[in-house]
Protein backbone atom coordinates (compact mmCIF):
# COMPACT_ATOMS: atom_id res chain seq x y z
CA UNK A 1 0.00 0.00 0.00
CA UNK A 2 0.98 3.42 -0.79
CA UNK A 3 2.17 5.57 1.84
CA UNK A 4 -0.65 7.72 3.77
CA UNK A 5 -1.84 7.82 6.92
CA UNK A 6 -4.98 6.15 8.07
CA UNK A 7 -7.21 8.19 10.93
CA UNK A 8 -10.78 8.19 11.74
CA UNK A 9 -13.21 11.35 12.35
CA UNK A 10 -14.68 11.51 15.92
CA UNK A 11 -17.32 13.48 16.32
CA UNK A 12 -19.80 14.86 18.89
CA UNK A 13 -22.61 16.69 16.43
CA UNK A 14 -24.14 17.40 20.03
CA UNK A 15 -25.07 14.94 23.55
CA UNK A 16 -22.19 12.35 23.32
CA UNK A 17 -21.13 11.33 26.55
CA UNK A 18 -17.30 12.95 26.61
CA UNK A 19 -16.32 9.62 28.37
CA UNK A 20 -17.77 7.75 25.08
CA UNK A 21 -15.36 10.55 22.70
CA UNK A 22 -12.26 9.48 25.21
CA UNK A 23 -12.80 5.76 24.78
CA UNK A 24 -13.47 5.63 20.87
CA UNK A 25 -10.03 7.82 20.79
CA UNK A 26 -8.35 5.43 23.08
CA UNK A 27 -9.61 2.64 21.05
CA UNK A 28 -8.19 3.98 17.95
CA UNK A 29 -4.80 3.91 19.22
CA UNK A 30 -4.95 0.51 20.27
CA UNK A 31 -6.62 -0.37 16.75
CA UNK A 32 -3.28 1.24 15.02
CA UNK A 33 -4.97 4.21 13.72
CA UNK A 34 -2.19 6.81 12.90
CA UNK A 35 -4.60 9.98 14.09
CA UNK A 36 -7.84 11.02 14.57
CA UNK A 37 -9.84 13.77 13.71
CA UNK A 38 -12.20 15.76 15.89
CA UNK A 39 -14.52 18.46 14.41
CA UNK A 40 -15.95 21.21 15.93
CA UNK A 41 -19.75 21.23 15.32
CA UNK A 42 -22.61 21.51 17.69
CA UNK A 43 -21.01 19.48 20.85
CA UNK A 44 -18.03 19.75 22.83
CA UNK A 45 -15.46 21.64 21.93
CA UNK A 46 -12.95 19.87 19.64
CA UNK A 47 -9.33 21.21 21.09
CA UNK A 48 -10.52 20.23 24.84
CA UNK A 49 -11.57 16.95 23.25
CA UNK A 50 -7.84 16.74 21.91
CA UNK A 51 -6.45 17.80 25.07
CA UNK A 52 -8.23 15.03 26.90
CA UNK A 53 -7.48 12.55 24.18
CA UNK A 54 -3.94 13.20 23.88
CA UNK A 55 -3.31 12.93 27.67
CA UNK A 56 -5.26 9.44 27.97
CA UNK A 57 -2.91 8.31 24.63
CA UNK A 58 0.40 7.72 24.22
CA UNK A 59 1.00 7.53 20.44
CA UNK A 60 -2.17 8.80 18.56
CA UNK A 61 -2.47 12.19 16.67
CA UNK A 62 -4.75 14.44 17.29
CA UNK A 63 -6.28 17.41 14.87
CA UNK A 64 -8.95 19.64 14.53
CA UNK A 65 -11.38 19.08 11.26
CA UNK A 66 -12.04 21.95 11.62
CA UNK A 67 -12.46 25.21 14.08
CA UNK A 68 -14.15 27.94 12.85
CA UNK A 69 -11.94 30.86 13.03
CA UNK A 70 -14.46 33.94 12.53
CA UNK A 71 -15.96 33.57 16.14
CA UNK A 72 -12.72 33.19 17.97
CA UNK A 73 -9.73 36.07 17.88
CA UNK A 74 -6.66 34.56 16.21
CA UNK A 75 -4.68 35.41 19.38
CA UNK A 76 -6.89 33.34 22.12
CA UNK A 77 -7.23 30.60 19.09
CA UNK A 78 -3.04 30.41 19.15
CA UNK A 79 -3.47 30.17 22.63
CA UNK A 80 -5.76 27.33 23.51
CA UNK A 81 -3.99 25.46 20.28
CA UNK A 82 -0.19 25.67 22.20
CA UNK A 83 -1.83 24.43 25.35
CA UNK A 84 -3.53 21.74 23.94
CA UNK A 85 0.05 20.89 22.18
CA UNK A 86 1.62 21.20 26.02
CA UNK A 87 -0.74 18.25 27.03
CA UNK A 88 -0.23 16.27 24.15
CA UNK A 89 3.01 16.81 24.04
CA UNK A 90 3.56 17.30 20.54
CA UNK A 91 1.07 14.79 18.32
CA UNK A 92 -1.51 17.93 17.44
CA UNK A 93 -2.61 19.49 14.41
CA UNK A 94 -4.83 22.30 14.01
CA UNK A 95 -7.48 22.38 11.69
CA UNK A 96 -9.39 25.62 10.69
CA UNK A 97 -11.49 27.19 8.43
CA UNK A 98 -14.02 29.76 8.13
CA UNK A 99 -17.05 27.53 8.36
CA UNK A 100 -20.45 28.71 6.66
CA UNK A 101 -22.03 32.35 6.03
CA UNK A 102 -25.50 29.82 7.71
CA UNK A 103 -23.19 29.42 10.75
CA UNK A 104 -21.46 32.74 11.42
CA UNK A 105 -23.88 35.19 10.28
CA UNK A 106 -27.31 33.40 11.06
CA UNK A 107 -26.42 31.61 14.46
CA UNK A 108 -23.74 33.73 15.61
CA UNK A 109 -25.11 37.33 14.16
CA UNK A 110 -21.48 38.09 12.87
CA UNK A 111 -20.37 39.13 9.48
CA UNK A 112 -19.24 36.64 7.06
CA UNK A 113 -17.39 39.07 4.68
CA UNK A 114 -14.42 38.28 2.89
CA UNK A 115 -13.61 34.61 4.16
CA UNK A 116 -10.90 34.03 1.83
CA UNK A 117 -8.53 37.63 3.01
CA UNK A 118 -10.14 36.77 6.64
CA UNK A 119 -8.20 33.33 6.39
CA UNK A 120 -5.14 34.67 5.13
CA UNK A 121 -5.09 37.11 7.76
CA UNK A 122 -6.03 34.74 10.47
CA UNK A 123 -3.80 32.13 9.28
CA UNK A 124 -0.76 34.23 9.41
CA UNK A 125 -1.37 35.55 12.90
CA UNK A 126 -1.63 32.42 14.35
CA UNK A 127 0.91 30.80 12.71
CA UNK A 128 3.78 33.94 13.74
CA UNK A 129 2.39 33.16 17.04
CA UNK A 130 3.02 29.39 17.08
CA UNK A 131 6.43 29.22 15.68
CA UNK A 132 7.90 32.80 16.72
CA UNK A 133 5.69 33.44 20.04
CA UNK A 134 5.21 36.58 18.88
CA UNK A 135 3.56 39.07 16.15
CA UNK A 136 3.18 42.22 14.75
CA UNK A 137 0.51 41.65 12.26
CA UNK A 138 -0.84 44.60 10.44
CA UNK A 139 -3.63 43.52 7.84
CA UNK A 140 -7.31 44.77 6.59
CA UNK A 141 -9.16 42.96 9.61
CA UNK A 142 -6.40 41.96 12.19
CA UNK A 143 -3.79 44.26 13.26
CA UNK A 144 -2.15 42.19 16.14
CA UNK A 145 0.76 43.33 18.48
CA UNK A 146 1.22 40.21 21.05
CA UNK A 147 3.44 37.90 22.40
CA UNK A 148 2.76 34.58 23.71
CA UNK A 149 4.97 32.11 26.34
CA UNK A 150 3.51 28.83 26.57
CA UNK A 151 6.10 26.55 28.09
CA UNK A 152 6.44 23.56 25.91
CA UNK A 153 4.07 24.77 22.99
CA UNK A 154 6.30 24.26 20.31
CA UNK A 155 4.89 24.74 16.70
CA UNK A 156 2.65 22.42 15.28
CA UNK A 157 0.80 21.27 11.26
CA UNK A 158 -1.39 24.52 10.99
CA UNK A 159 -3.85 23.29 7.76
CA UNK A 160 -7.22 24.68 6.74
CA UNK A 161 -10.55 23.60 5.09
CA UNK A 162 -8.95 25.07 1.67
CA UNK A 163 -11.95 24.48 -1.02
CA UNK A 164 -12.31 27.34 -3.26
CA UNK A 165 -9.09 28.71 -5.34
CA UNK A 166 -8.20 31.41 -3.51
CA UNK A 167 -7.98 29.04 -0.07
CA UNK A 168 -6.19 26.58 -1.88
CA UNK A 169 -3.42 29.34 -2.41
CA UNK A 170 -3.25 30.25 1.24
CA UNK A 171 -3.16 26.37 2.04
CA UNK A 172 -0.12 26.31 0.44
CA UNK A 173 1.78 30.21 0.36
CA UNK A 174 0.79 30.13 4.18
CA UNK A 175 -0.48 27.42 6.20
CA UNK A 176 0.82 23.71 6.07
CA UNK A 177 -1.50 22.40 3.85
CA UNK A 178 -5.44 21.18 4.02
CA UNK A 179 -8.15 19.23 5.17
CA UNK A 180 -11.20 18.56 2.78
CA UNK A 181 -14.99 16.73 2.95
CA UNK A 182 -17.32 16.72 0.33
CA UNK A 183 -14.31 16.85 -2.24
CA UNK A 184 -14.08 13.52 -4.46
CA UNK A 185 -11.17 11.87 -5.83
CA UNK A 186 -11.06 13.52 -9.41
CA UNK A 187 -11.34 17.09 -7.61
CA UNK A 188 -8.55 16.25 -5.32
CA UNK A 189 -6.41 14.76 -7.88
CA UNK A 190 -7.02 17.39 -10.80
CA UNK A 191 -7.33 20.64 -9.05
CA UNK A 192 -7.41 20.73 -5.15
CA UNK A 193 -3.50 19.23 -4.69
CA UNK A 194 -1.90 20.78 -7.40
CA UNK A 195 -3.29 24.04 -6.78
CA UNK A 196 -2.05 24.00 -3.24
CA UNK A 197 1.23 22.53 -4.19
CA UNK A 198 1.50 24.73 -6.27
CA UNK A 199 1.14 27.60 -4.11
CA UNK A 200 3.41 26.01 -1.67
CA UNK A 201 6.45 25.72 -3.90
CA UNK A 202 6.12 29.18 -5.11
CA UNK A 203 6.60 30.15 -1.83
CA UNK A 204 9.41 28.47 -0.77
CA UNK A 205 7.61 26.14 1.59
CA UNK A 206 7.71 21.86 2.27
CA UNK A 207 5.18 19.65 0.24
CA UNK A 208 1.56 20.36 1.75
CA UNK A 209 0.07 17.92 4.06
CA UNK A 210 -3.95 16.83 2.64
CA UNK A 211 -5.76 15.61 4.60
CA UNK A 212 -9.06 14.03 2.61
CA UNK A 213 -12.16 13.43 4.63
CA UNK A 214 -14.45 10.96 3.32
CA UNK A 215 -17.66 9.41 4.61
CA UNK A 216 -17.19 5.60 3.93
CA UNK A 217 -18.60 2.01 4.56
CA UNK A 218 -17.89 -1.39 3.23
CA UNK A 219 -20.85 -3.16 2.04
CA UNK A 220 -21.76 -5.59 -0.24
CA UNK A 221 -24.76 -3.35 -1.35
CA UNK A 222 -23.17 -0.10 -2.75
CA UNK A 223 -26.17 1.35 -4.18
CA UNK A 224 -28.07 1.29 -1.14
CA UNK A 225 -25.12 2.31 1.05
CA UNK A 226 -25.29 5.50 -1.04
CA UNK A 227 -29.00 6.04 -1.01
CA UNK A 228 -28.50 6.20 2.94
CA UNK A 229 -25.72 8.30 2.54
CA UNK A 230 -27.48 10.85 0.51
CA UNK A 231 -30.29 11.06 3.39
CA UNK A 232 -27.66 11.35 6.17
CA UNK A 233 -25.24 13.34 4.88
CA UNK A 234 -27.98 15.37 2.60
CA UNK A 235 -27.00 19.16 4.26
CA UNK A 236 -23.76 19.07 2.93
CA UNK A 237 -25.16 19.03 -0.40
CA UNK A 238 -26.59 22.76 0.34
CA UNK A 239 -23.99 24.48 1.99
CA UNK A 240 -22.16 26.63 -0.92
CA UNK A 241 -18.30 25.76 0.04
CA UNK A 242 -19.94 21.42 -0.42
CA UNK A 243 -21.83 22.19 -3.34
CA UNK A 244 -19.12 23.74 -5.52
CA UNK A 245 -17.26 20.71 -4.52
CA UNK A 246 -19.89 18.28 -5.61
CA UNK A 247 -20.41 20.56 -8.84
CA UNK A 248 -16.48 20.12 -10.00
CA UNK A 249 -16.77 16.52 -8.92
CA UNK A 250 -19.96 15.96 -11.19
CA UNK A 251 -21.54 14.53 -8.66
CA UNK A 252 -25.30 15.08 -7.68
CA UNK A 253 -25.00 14.92 -4.22
CA UNK A 254 -22.99 13.52 -1.28
CA UNK A 255 -24.25 10.26 -2.16
CA UNK A 256 -22.40 9.88 -5.06
CA UNK A 257 -18.81 10.95 -3.16
CA UNK A 258 -19.04 8.72 -0.32
CA UNK A 259 -16.37 5.65 -0.38
CA UNK A 260 -18.51 2.54 -0.74
CA UNK A 261 -17.55 -1.27 -1.53
CA UNK A 262 -16.46 -4.59 -0.25
CA UNK A 263 -12.88 -4.97 0.79
CA UNK A 264 -11.13 -4.70 -2.25
CA UNK A 265 -13.06 -1.21 -3.64
CA UNK A 266 -12.46 0.34 -0.50
CA UNK A 267 -8.97 -0.34 -0.22
CA UNK A 268 -8.61 0.13 -3.74
CA UNK A 269 -10.04 3.45 -3.84
CA UNK A 270 -7.43 5.19 -0.52
CA UNK A 271 -5.10 3.68 -2.59
CA UNK A 272 -6.42 5.94 -5.50
CA UNK A 273 -6.03 9.06 -3.39
CA UNK A 274 -2.67 7.99 -2.20
CA UNK A 275 -1.15 8.11 -5.60
CA UNK A 276 -3.30 11.25 -6.30
CA UNK A 277 -1.11 12.92 -3.55
CA UNK A 278 -3.82 12.49 -0.66
CA UNK A 279 -1.42 12.19 2.86
CA UNK A 280 -3.76 11.42 5.49
CA UNK A 281 -7.24 9.39 5.10
CA UNK A 282 -10.08 10.76 7.55
CA UNK A 283 -12.86 8.34 7.66
CA UNK A 284 -16.05 9.15 8.81
CA UNK A 285 -17.62 6.08 9.04
CA UNK A 286 -21.45 5.78 8.57
CA UNK A 287 -23.99 2.43 9.45
CA UNK A 288 -25.59 0.68 6.77
CA UNK A 289 -27.76 -2.32 6.21
CA UNK A 290 -30.26 -4.14 8.30
CA UNK A 291 -27.74 -4.51 11.13
CA UNK A 292 -25.82 -0.99 11.25
CA UNK A 293 -23.33 -2.47 13.49
CA UNK A 294 -22.03 -5.12 11.23
CA UNK A 295 -20.93 -2.72 8.57
CA UNK A 296 -19.31 -0.11 10.99
CA UNK A 297 -17.54 -3.19 12.36
CA UNK A 298 -16.89 -4.22 9.24
CA UNK A 299 -15.43 -1.02 7.95
CA UNK A 300 -13.14 -0.46 11.33
CA UNK A 301 -11.55 -3.45 10.95
CA UNK A 302 -10.02 -2.72 7.44
CA UNK A 303 -9.40 0.59 8.04
CA UNK A 304 -7.34 -0.72 10.95
CA UNK A 305 -5.67 -3.53 9.25
CA UNK A 306 -4.38 -0.53 6.42
CA UNK A 307 -3.16 1.63 8.84
CA UNK A 308 -1.32 -1.39 10.46
CA UNK A 309 0.73 -2.15 6.98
Amino acid sequence: MQEIRIGLSIADGGGTDLDDLLQQICDAETAGFQNVWVPNIFGLDALTICALGGRATKTLELGTAVVPTFSRHPYFMAQQALSTRAAIGGRFVLGLGPSHKIVIEDMLGLSYAQPARHVREYVSVVTELVQHGKTSFQGDSYRVNASLGVKNGSPFPVLIGALGPRMRQVAGAVADGTITWMAGPRTLGEALIPDIRAAAQEAGRPAPRIVAGFPIVVTDDVAGARQVASKMFAMYGSLPSYRAMLDVEGAAGPGEVVIAGNERAVEDAILGLASSGVTDFNAAIFPHGPDGSASVKRTYQLLAGLAGR
